[in-house]
């Protein structure tokens, strides 16, 4: 088997996204950093990668962006569904057409990239699709609804699909970061203050930020290369796990999740944010 890949990474313009695409591409691998903001993909280009402009919302450009690829390389081996980020605040605060947005992002636009890969998987008869989750696929916080209810989509979501390409010989691996340095806390902090600091959740929206911002502080987080060194050995791997946990609280918050009931983790997760 060809050890150098084929690979498609979405919301690869920052964070998570463009580490693991500048690290495939040290690794020698073929690789096409999708996202919205094709100017901060420069030093992919510089790399050796290549920069595709994709909005997963926009159904031309998944189109698009899916057929450079094949007409490019013929093929594409790994699909890293990266993109995403998250709506906070009380349910009673969040617009629905902030919920749907979200859900469109991290569920809908993920799924749409997907389908328009799968065929030329299946014809090639190999292939993985890596579907980046989070801790909170498993476990939830306060203010978080909207962003947890797509993060446990994607769990049930990926395992689904993995029974449906298992016979195609194609995986499904999710990997579940926990907290990780990147700019997911500030993008989440201020529109959650927005919607529920002046209403009834005040004193909850402030403990939230304050946590989150603890949580992201310099030294309290994990870099981006855990979960990069997650994704290589997927990639790399014949036979990858169905799952991948790493970064700052992931695994004990896993654990806790499936071992103690709800109650008591529901204290666990509130002492957090008082």
């Amino acid at each position: 088997m060809n050890s150098k890949k084929i690979i498609l990474v979405t919301g690869a313009s920052s964070g998570m996204g463009k580490d693991m695409a500048l690290q495939l591409i040290e690794e020698g691998h073929t690789v096409y950093g999708a996202a919205r903001r094709v100017g901060k993909m420069q030093d992919l280009v510089e790399a050796g990668g290549h920069a595709v402009e994709m909005d997963v919302t926009d159904e031309g450009q998944i189109v698009a962006g899916v057929k450079r690829v094949i007409d490019e390389q013929g093929r594409v081996d790994v699909l890293i569904n990266n993109a995403g980020y998250a709506v906070y605040g009380a349910v009673e605060d969040v617009p629905l057409e902030d919920a749907r947005r979200q859900f469109e992002v991290n569920i809908f636009g993920l799924a749409r990239i997907t389908q328009e890969v799968l065929p030329h998987m299946r014809q090639q008869k190999s292939g993985k699709v890596i579907n980046i989750s989070s801790m909170g696929g498993r476990i939830y916080t306060p203010l978080g609804a909207w962003y947890h209810a797509t993060k446990h989509a994607l769990e049930g979501w990926s395992d689904c699909l993995r029974l449906e390409l298992e016979p195609f010989n194609i995986d499904v691996v999710v990997i579940q970061p926990g907290i990780i340095t990147t700019e997911f806390g500030d993008v989440m902090i201020q529109p959650m203050l927005d919607r529920s600091a002046s209403g009834p959740y005040d004193k909850l929206a402030q403990a939230v930020a304050r946590a989150t911002k603890g949580s992201y502080e310099q030294g309290r987080s994990s870099p981006t290369s855990v979960i990069t060194n997650l994704v290589s050995n997927a990639v790399s791997s014949s036979k990858p796990k169905t799952r991948y946990a790493a970064g700052k609280f992931a695994k004990p918050m896993l654990f806790l999740r499936r071992w103690v009931s709800d109650r008591t983790f529901d204290k666990v997760i509130m002492s957090q944010v008082k």
